[in-house]
């Protein structure tokens, strides 16, 4: 399955300038994590680092390439293959929410999985929570929306706009993206 992009997407996210814009409809975090994985070139690396006399005799380093929109992640910190495939879904997943962005119309309601997470206009996730990246992505989605006014996002999202900026946080390069923006057009940075 291949995603209309509207920009093309940065190769790293060290040169992001601008995330690109997908439909609504078929955002890749939409899709299930194993799936997403199928649809990912997978490359297994030999990596130094921490394991002894075993460390550099298999291939246990992972790195994920995802076609459809150029985003890519390794994991090589454990000896297990398995535990760094996991671990590199997860950063891809991660790398996702802030390089891919979607259209967000003024009337659009948050997902379910930001609804299931919200009680009391409070934002409940822990970063290493599966739907994190989920969560990260509607929060930019949001802010770029509404032009990284904290203010009008999060009450679009219904949070307050510290909830907002303490969501971001947990990902410090989303906190930075956001505060790149607002440099940008000429709004205060985000603390």
């Amino acid at each position: 399955m291949r995603y209309p992009l509207i920009r093309s997407p940065p190769k790293e996210f060290a040169a992001c300038t601008a995330p690109a814009m997908v439909d609504p409809s078929l955002h890749p975090l939409a899709i299930p994590p194993e799936e997403l994985y199928r649809q990912c070139r997978v490359e297994r690396l030999r990596r130094s680092g921490p394991g002894g006399q075993h460390r550099n005799k298999v291939e246990t380093a992972v790195r994920l390439f995802h076609p459809a929109t150029g985003v890519s992640a390794e994991a090589a910190e454990r000896r297990s293959q398995e535990e760094n495939r996991r671990r590199a879904l997860t950063r891809l997943r991660v790398n996702l929410a802030l390089q891919v962005r979607r259209h967000v119309d003024e009337d659009r309601q948050p997902g379910p999985a930001w609804r299931a997470r919200m009680a009391g206009g409070r934002i409940r996730i822990s970063p290493e929570h599966e739907d994190f990246p989920v969560i990260l992505a509607e929060a930019l989605d949001f802010l770029a929306a509404r032009e990284h006014d904290t203010r009008l996002a999060a009450n679009a999202l219904g949070c307050s706009a510290s909830q907002l900026v303490r969501l971001l946080k947990l990902e410090p390069r989303a906190l930075e993206l956001v505060n790149r923006a607002r440099q940008e057009i000429g709004l205060a940075r985000l603390r």
